[in-house]
Parts: C-alpha cells; structure tokens; sequence
C-alpha cells in the first residue's frame, strides 16, 4: 500500500453465484460496465464444474473469523468485513498490494470452510479474482464502511422479508 492510500475495499464472490452477462449486469476487463446478456449467462452456467453453493451461518461466521484471524497475524487494521450467503466485502489498512491482501484473505477463508464442511473440499470455492479499490481519504473510507456494513445489512432484512 502506498502512502496516498488508507485501506483496500476488497469484493470476492462464491463459485457461479455471479455469471457475466446476468440481469445485474457485469464488468469487463479494460471495456467497463456492459448490460445484461442472457445468452453469455446460459453459456456460463453451462460451463461450471461444480454446483453453486451459498454459505450458511456458522460458514459465515468461520469466513469473517479466519479474515480477523488473518488481519490480526499480519497486522493489519481491519475495519469492517461483511459475509454474505454469495460475497464478501472487506475494508483493511495492510502493507502489501491490494489482490495480495484479497488472495490472501480468500486462501485462508478456503481453508477454514475445509478444515470444518468437506463439501468445499475438492472443488472451487469462490470466483477466480474478485475486485480491489484504493480508499484514499476518511471520506471514502467512511463511504465504503457504510457499504460494507450497513447496507449490505439492510439488503439482508430486505431480501428476508420479501421471502416471507
């Protein structure tokens, strides 16, 4: 991390729960933003090796707990984590490149699901990559916890009450 930046905003999402060209719409490397495309969809569902699953509770909890785990033992400052059933966010001040730090965070969140639920062993846990962004000031570190942390929150009870 260099001096002009204050933390990583890091997204990482589970195996086959975001395919490019859903009705969320996707990003491409080094053209932006694109629209939907449903035929891109289809063809990537047809491509996936393994079936798509979604964290419960207590596999939350042991991703959010090996991310803490790990920011302690590197001291690094972690400012907020949210674990969802498909995605996780992160928000930390470390010392190294910003895809280091989520590479990182991502092996050692794998090993945890492994060591505890052999469903995740022998096949892939999350989407190759993910993203990063700098965080360059207290505003817009201020900005992405609020994301991070409440937002995500609210989409949460949103979604649980609409299955209801």
């Amino acid at each position: 991390m260099n001096s002009e930046t204050l933390a990583y905003f890091i997204t990482w999402t589970l195996y086959g729960t975001f395919l490019q060209g859903d009705e969320r719409g996707w990003r491409k490397r080094g053209s932006g933003n694109q629209l939907p495309e449903p035929r891109l969809t289809q063809w990537r569902e047809t491509r996936l090796r393994h079936p798509v699953l979604l964290l419960s509770e207590e596999q939350r909890e042991c991703v959010r707990s090996e991310i803490q785990n790990h920011c302690d033992h590197r001291r690094w400052e972690l400012f907020g984590v949210a674990v969802r059933t498909n995605h996780v966010h992160v928000v930390v001040a470390a010392n190294e490149l910003g895809n280091r730090v989520r590479d990182q965070l991502k092996a050692n969140s794998t090993r945890g699901l492994r060591s505890k639920w052999p469903v995740f062993v022998d096949r892939e846990v999350w989407t190759h990559g993910g993203d990063w962004q700098c965080v360059k000031d207290e505003q817009g570190l201020e900005r992405v916890l609020i994301y991070t942390i409440e937002v995500q929150d609210r989409k949460w009870v949103e979604e649980k009450e609409t299955e209801r």
